[in-house]
């Protein structure tokens, strides 16, 4: 028994120190862009619609001091400090002018800087990765279209040890996994269009679903709704537990929510919703919306007091 433990405390060791060497070795990953053909082709037209779609115009326009679109500085306010969100113009000092398609690829799939750097989670990559190349070159092509703007960054304002980035190597580990999304094969081909959209472009989970102290999502409690979400706002409970989630909405009011932002008692949402609607799911064709409807309405129910109910968007 004693050679038994002894091994098993051995072997823990060094799979620990395996580990530990994987975490700081922290290699860059490489990038090989998929060719995209047909109705995946890169489109700067379709990359319009997804940089709404994907928030990007929402969190990089500073819209409160009447900043220029994608030129960064809106803060967002998290129990680890505040994060302003970078210029993503195409100006090549301050923006992303410069960057590589690969350069861009690796930031979406894998959540790393040109430098190798990586993001905090801020940026919603843990979704993100999820996006077929097409679609993220798409948003790169609607990127490079606009006028490059020359605003500097502001620095993010969080202390130590939050601020320490090489501690996003153990984070990845826990709560990240990067590859594009693959369809159900048991589900139907809208229900997978709109599980993709959902899950992947809109990343409605990075503000509809709790949170671990660390800011990794928790999984079992997808979509349940959180009491403080983005900017210290609540984010309603999306799954159909019919008391508080969307359980008592039927598809039509899904659907007419997603498109004008009108709720089941006839009130209108505000606030960042209403910004998500206005430049993303409100844009989107009655197919795309028919899809997100039909994979809302599959979710498992939830109940989760701590969250506001879904009439309470």
């Amino acid at each position: 028994m004693r050679r038994l433990f002894k091994a098993a405390i051995l072997l823990g060791l060094l799979g620990g120190l395996a580990a530990l060497g994987l975490i700081l070795t922290d290699k860059k990953e490489d990038v090989t862009l998929a060719a995209a053909a047909g109705a995946e082709a890169v489109s700067a037209e379709h990359g319009a619609l997804l940089l709404g779609l994907a928030g990007c115009v929402n969190c990089h326009t500073d819209k409160k001091d009447g900043a220029a679109p994608l030129a960064g500085g809106r803060a967002l306010e998290t129990p680890f400090g505040t994060f302003y969100t970078p210029n993503i113009t195409s100006d090549p000092n301050q923006g992303i002018g410069a960057w590589s398609d690969e350069d861009f690829v690796r930031a979406l799939r894998h959540g790393r800087r040109p430098d190798g750097a990586n993001y905090f989670p801020s940026f919603p990559y843990v979704a993100y990765t999820r996006m077929t190349d097409a679609d993220m070159l798409s948003i790169r092509a609607a990127i490079m279209a606009r006028p490059p703007v020359a605003q500097p960054n502001k620095p993010h304002d969080i202390g130590f040890p939050f601020n320490q980035r090489w501690t996003m190597r153990f984070w990845k580990l826990l709560h990240f996994k990067s590859g594009v999304y693959e369809a159900k094969a048991d589900k139907s081909e809208a229900w997978n269009r709109g599980a993709y959209i959902t899950e992947a472009l809109a990343h409605c989970g990075e503000c509809h679903t709790p949170r671990y102290p660390d800011g990794g999502l928790m999984r079992d409690m997808w979509l349940a709704g959180v009491k403080n979400g983005p900017e210290g706002e609540t984010a309603p409970n999306l799954t159909s537990d019919p008391d508080t989630g969307l359980g008592g909405w039927e598809a039509n009011d899904i659907a007419f929510f997603l498109r004008l932002g009108v709720k089941i008692d006839g009130d209108v949402v505000g606030s960042i919703m209403y910004e998500v609607i206005e430049n993303g799911t409100g844009k989107l064709s009655l197919a795309d919306n028919a899809a997100i409807v039909e994979y809302l309405q599959s979710l498992p129910p939830i109940a989760n007091s701590e969250a506001p109910a879904a009439q309470g968007f």
